[in-house]
């Protein structure tokens, strides 16, 4: 379904504050409580709001260190990268994967405390999978950091 221009007010301000009041999200969007209750469930069900969460301070819960690493491998089986997926979301500290085009296979996003852990995490890696190279960059300085999409295609 397409979405109208108080489907996308509403989610525009549902991604910038998940916990929105509902009498506020109705006043801006010139609704009733309980039409624009109804289309945030509608919202919901066909798949737009996918889950709420609340995003947290990486520094204050210990984790302000981001790693991207980029994996290379000869084997391309679906067992290999089954078991691939099965390491990824056993490693909490993997916040991302993405299988990419070009000369590199995947990308990671590791969090970490510090860089020394790093090394714990590719250990982990490498002792249950083999790869061809794993390189890793570490980043020195956040400039964006969103979960904001837009929505002038939805």
């Amino acid at each position: 379904m397409k979405l109208d221009q108080r489907d996308k007010q509403i989610l525009a301000m549902l991604q910038l504050q998940a916990d929105h009041p509902l009498a506020d999200l109705a006043e801006k969007t010139h609704l009733s409580p309980s039409a624009c209750w109804r289309r945030i469930k509608r919202l919901e069900e066909e798949g737009y709001i996918l889950r709420r969460a609340a995003l947290l301070d990486r520094k204050k819960v210990g984790v302000p260190t981001t790693v991207y690493v980029m994996v290379r491998t000869a084997n391309h089986s679906l067992d290999w990268l089954e078991r691939f997926r099965a390491l990824v979301a056993d490693t909490p500290e993997i916040i991302e994967m993405h299988r990419l085009t070009g000369d590199i296979d995947y990308l990671l996003k590791i969090v970490l405390p510090d860089v020394e852990s790093l090394d714990l995490v590719y250990k982990k890696l490498v002792a249950k999978l083999q790869f061809n190279d794993i390189s890793s960059y570490i980043s020195m300085e956040m400039f964006k950091d969103t979960t904001v999409l837009p929505l002038t295609n939805a």
